[in-house]
């Protein structure tokens, strides 16, 4: 990069990376287009090969205690299950047909036999073989076969697809529906597939409507849309080729689209943006793109940095669910900030100043510059020139002066209101995702609604303990009764089930299982201090722990062990990106605080909206009372990445003033009226791509596609419009301080948005006047001129 920044380099001359990006455009773009068509086919059904679990701790003693127990007990773990409804009708004897029912059992046995001779389904139970109280329910109308689908996620959903369409309707005198945790599944990896692709097509011509809004051209307008596109499907065949060895989940998907657009749109906006403006200074198009590279470009790989780092730090945690979010918005942003970076300045160099082609507001700009110079009508072809004495952003410059006057009073006020927002927070509660997920109609949730409601215990709702010997000698089996009576005297059980050996309920072994069945919710707070009261309770053989309540207990640990650990990286790349970008100690502190404030808002709707159920009706969800536990960290790091994204596009442009001038308030001021407009822009496509994931009918896509909106929203009209320039009046000058060790190292390695990160000497231009209205002495070295984003 040492070429690029090089001071010394002449003006309107391009450094190495624009002579490599710009030499033969034409090449470029047709590579492009190549590699966008193999991406295609490379990334065409993916989503088939994802997963939709991925929550828990792979290393967790309840992942070790699932596995054991679906290999020693296919029947303990059941996946799949076939809700037999016997109807209303009568029977043959004139009675009301009930599970017990001659036809109704023969039809039931039936179907478990024929369900034991499938291809990968073991462990299969019913009613009718074992009558067993949990599998009847409470008014004889239903009951269930149960089995286990053996096989990974993608091996299970095969065999359901395969099987399920034979057994779901009518059979003689039953009706028969599908579900079970891996039917749930299915259901939520085709609802989110579908889903995907209808936000998709609300998100892509709205983008590109406000895109014309933006620009007014619309070939302008394209150009933003074609680098997300490219994004995203570079990323799709990215995450492809992930499946291969790595479980990937689908809702990363869901990532994919929202950030491909959204930080594309970013990127190539303040690209597109300094590029016409440099063009509306004079520059000819060779210059006005390495201009454009040199300044906005930088920008534009700095940010890319930031939100990478933070996505990355997911990678620290052991589920699968948080790593693919990582997996795919590193991809995405890598991919984003690529095409932005390379395949927009090679179209740009071939537009030149048809960029402005087709600009709907021409019209407008040819009646005002008629009516105030005459002579302004005669602007070179295609350049969009602003008038004379109005300065772009002059709104936000007001605002900036504004809020500086009144800087105690914003800031406070502003801090105040969203740690208020925030306060519902305190109030969380985590579970695990279950079929409430999925809409009201979908089949697996009114057959798990219905088993909920209906069924006097849940044959996945238990606490399961595995009881493994320390030697070869199998256990006593006075011992496990012993062990079996002490989890029924625990506060909090409803019954205790157990042993069971694998040669059958009398046959001791080395190796058996007990249930514990919990009084209300089977992963409800009670249930979850059940996990650690079990885990306590003394045995003469080695125990591990699982079921749903002591999965969701481990993840929360995993979660808890390294949450400190992703805070750490996402805090310290921070600190030392904004350092490199701004050579200021505080700068980067001030940085993280106001950024971690602008998640509060989205922190305390996630509660009170989606965990308290308030607007439930109008979103169109149903609230269980808790938060996924993997969300919150989710949300956290990929709101903080593009919070970062923002503050790194206003403060590359304050920190280019304050080396020119090293006026504090005129370089505040200066950087929120240059891109004040462009951010809130850039913010609201964003939130619109975020609200067309959240219109979602699975819940957890909701809340993170409508939280993610939110927190970028508050980021950029609230924080970036209210809280950094009233804090950086109130910290002032002092603000751009480091020790003479730290200013030292920035000279010589820190980047910024101007020509050089070394400040020039102050140069303030009279009051009102912009930079380029007059000549000036070549800097030395500093920003070109003050054509800004």
């Amino acid at each position: 990069m040492s070429e690029v920044n090089s001071p010394q380099e002449p003006r309107g001359r391009g450094g190495g990376w624009t002579r490599f990006v710009t030499a033969r455009p034409r090449l470029s773009l047709l590579a492009a287009l190549v590699l966008t068509a193999l991406a295609v086919f490379a990334g065409s059904g993916v989503a088939d090969r994802m997963g939709s679990g991925g929550w828990e701790d792979p290393a967790a003693e309840s992942s070790y205690a699932t596995k054991a127990l679906q290999r020693e007990f296919p029947a303990s773990q059941p996946n799949l299950l076939l809700l037999v409804d016997a109807g209303e009708g009568a029977g043959a004897d004139g009675g009301a047909v009930r599970v017990d029912s001659p036809e109704v059992a023969a039809e039931g046995k039936r179907l478990a036999e024929r369900l034991a001779a499938e291809e990968g389904v073991v462990g299969v139970g019913s009613y009718w073989q074992t009558p067993s109280p949990a599998l009847r329910a409470e008014d004889g109308g239903q009951a269930l076969i149960a089995a286990r689908i053996q096989g990974d996620e993608k091996t299970a959903h095969e065999v359901l697809k395969r099987i399920a369409p034979d057994y779901r309707g009518a059979h003689g005198p039953v009706e028969v529906s599908v579900g079970g945790p891996v039917a749930v599944q299915q259901e939520m990896t085709t609802i989110i597939q579908e889903d995907l692709l209808r936000a998709e097509l609300i998100a892509l011509p709205v983008t590109l409507i406000l895109l014309i809004m933006v620009f007014g051209s619309a070939v302008a307008a394209v150009l933003p849309l074609a680098v997300g596109i490219v994004a995203i499907l570079g990323t799709n065949a990215v995450l492809r080729g992930l499946t291969e060895f790595a479980d990937v989940s689908v809702f990363a998907m869901n990532l994919t689209t929202a950030l491909g657009l959204g930080l594309a749109i970013d990127y190539a906006l303040f690209i597109v943006r300094r590029f016409r403006e440099e063009l509306e200074a004079g520059a000819e198009v060779p210059e006005a793109v390495g201009t454009t590279l040199r300044t906005a470009g930088r920008t534009v790989l700095f940010s890319a940095l930031t939100v990478a780092v933070s996505l990355a730090a997911m990678l620290v945690f052991p589920m699968y669910f948080l790593r693919s979010f990582a997996y795919a918005g590193i991809a995405v942003v890598v991919l984003a900030a690529g095409a932005a970076l390379v395949l927009l300045p090679a179209a740009l160099m071939l537009l030149g100043h048809r960029v402005n082609a087709l600009d709907l507001r021409r019209l407008f700009r040819r009646r005002d510059r008629a009516a105030k110079d005459p002579a302004a009508s005669g602007t070179a072809s295609g350049a969009a020139s602003v008038p004379a004495g109005r300065e772009s952003g002059a709104g936000w410059g007001r605002f900036a002066d504004l809020v500086m006057r009144r800087a105690p009073l914003f800031a406070f006020t502003t801090i105040a209101a969203l740690l208020l927002l925030g306060l519902p927070f305190l109030g969380v509660k985590f579970g695990t995702p279950d079929d409430r997920q999925l809409p009201p109609t979908a089949e697996s949730r009114v057959v798990q609604e219905q088993i909920r409601d209906g069924f006097p215990g849940s044959p996945d709702g238990g606490v399961e303990v595995l009881a493994e010997a320390e030697g070869d000698t199998p256990v006593d089996p006075a011992a496990h009764q012993e062990y079996r009576e002490r989890l029924a005297a625990l506060p909090g059980v409803l019954r205790a089930d157990g042993p069971i050996f694998p040669g059958g309920a009398g046959k001791p072994g080395e190796v058996a299982y007990f249930t514990v069945q919990p009084e209300g919710e089977a992963v409800g707070e009670g249930a979850q201090r059940l996990v650690h009261e079990v885990r306590d309770v003394p045995a003469p053989f080695e125990t591990s722990v699982t079921g749903r309540a002591a999965i969701l207990e481990d993840s929360k640990s995993a979660i808890g062990d390294r949450l400190l650990l992703a805070l750490v990286i996402i805090a310290v790349a921070t600190l030392i990106l904004v350092f490199l970008l701004t050579g200021s100690v505080l700068i980067p502190l001030q940085a993280v605080v106001l950024n971690a404030l602008s998640l509060t808002a989205m922190f305390g709707a996630m509660v009170w909206i989606f965990q308290d159920g308030n607007l439930s009706g109008v979103l169109g969800f149903t609230a269980t009372g808790d938060i996924e536990t993997n969300l919150p960290v989710l949300m956290f790091c990929i709101a903080f990445g593009l919070s970062m994204d923002y503050g790194v596009f206003l403060l590359s442009r304050i920190k280019e003033e304050y080396d020119r001038t090293h006026d504090h308030d005129q370089a505040v001021r200066f950087g929120l009226q240059r891109t004040g407009g462009l951010i809130t822009a850039a913010a609201v496509i964003l939130a619109v791509v975020m609200v067309a994931i959240g219109t979602s009918r699975v819940t957890s896509t909701k809340m993170l596609g409508l939280g993610i909106a939110l927190a970028v929203l508050m980021d950029a009209m609230v924080v970036r419009g209210l809280l950094v320039p009233s804090v950086m009046k109130l910290m002032g000058p002092r603000s751009w301080w480091a020790p003479a060790p730290l200013r030292r190292f920035h000279e010589r390695f820190g980047l910024s948005e101007g020509e050089s990160p070394r400040p020039a000497a102050p140069q303030a231009p009279a009051a009102g006047k912009e930079a380029d209205t007059a000549p000036e002495p070549e800097p030395e070295p500093g920003p070109r001129d003050r054509a800004g984003v």
